[in-house]
């Protein structure tokens, strides 16, 4: 390992694992790291790091001064037909998913694809609730990899700062 992925990796455990794990991803760690450039892997949930990797980068480089860039890594499967994983990720959260958040007024919808990476959209109840991101990264997410092992991960594009009527209010500051 070289001195900058050392400097990378020792960055990551003081400061910002704990903020990764917490959004529902099972780790990060230093794939390649080269001219000041770091290629970051993220284990269990990538799409839980991919909305935060602005402040990852930040924190980095501001905690390891060689860093010049910061990068997450893509999968190395290739993905699948990008209308075929996403029909397949509708029919799941219709079958399995939106019949429960039904309950609380919500719906997941697919919003896109790119390479593997399932764009979702909540909507109704779950628009600005302050347990989407739960729901999220220990419900849907956990069920559609099972069920689509091709799946690079799972992204909100959700505007919760829009949500009117959110199932669960979030906190007033």
């Amino acid at each position: 390992m070289s001195d900058l992925a050392a400097e990378v990796t020792a960055a990551l455990g003081r400061s910002i694992l704990p903020s990764v794990i917490a959004r529902g991803a099972a780790g990060l760690r230093v794939v390649a790291a080269e001219d000041g450039v770091v290629t970051l892997a993220a284990d269990g949930s990538p799409g839980a790091v991919l909305p935060i990797l602005g402040r990852i980068e930040a924190q980095i480089r501001a905690a390891v001064p060689g860093v010049t860039a910061v990068r997450l890594a893509q999968a190395d499967p290739a993905p699948p037909a990008a209308g075929d994983l996403g029909r397949a990720a509708q029919r799941i959260l219709d079958a399995e998913i939106n019949p429960a958040i039904a309950a609380h007024r919500g719906r997941v919808t697919v919003a896109g694809i790119t390479g593997g990476w399932i764009r979702v959209r909540l909507e109704g109840g779950c628009q600005g609730c302050s347990l989407a991101e739960v729901t999220l990264r220990q419900g849907i997410e956990p069920l559609l990899r099972s069920r689509l092992p091709q799946m690079t991960g799972l992204t909100d594009v959700t505007e919760h700062e829009a949500g009117t009527e959110p199932f669960f209010s979030p906190a007033k500051r």
